[in-house]
């Protein structure tokens, strides 16, 4: 089982840890992540498209990642927080071979 709590965590916390169904959760955000197509997006798009599931679904994009659900591109974009975030896009779009490098990097068409 995967561990969803910091050591020093309080009870109410480590509860609510074990509460979350891990692979319902990866499905809503790789399914959300795939609806970009080639285009890709950040952060705040998926939080934009999920509302009710708050930040717990960035806690998902590490989990897709080391799966090799989803690839985080090099290219970047301002956030509303004014940080940059990195443009994610499915496995399946990143590997297509109508997606020049460029693209590939770039992590979407038009940015």
């Amino acid at each position: 089982m995967i561990k969803l709590y910091r050591n020093d965590a309080d009870i109410t916390s480590i509860e609510a840890a074990e509460s979350v169904d891990i692979n319902k959760m990866e499905k809503i955000v790789f399914e959300c992540i795939d609806s970009f197509g080639k285009s890709g997006c950040i952060q705040d798009d998926v939080l934009e498209m999920l509302p009710q599931y708050g930040y717990g679904v960035t806690a998902r994009f590490k989990g897709l990642e080391n799966k090799g659900m989803i690839v985080r591109c090099d290219t970047t974009k301002v956030a509303k927080s004014g940080r940059r975030q990195r443009y994610m896009m499915s496995k399946r779009y990143y590997d297509l071979e109508d997606i020049t490098e460029e693209e590939k990097q770039q992590g979407s068409l038009g940015v």
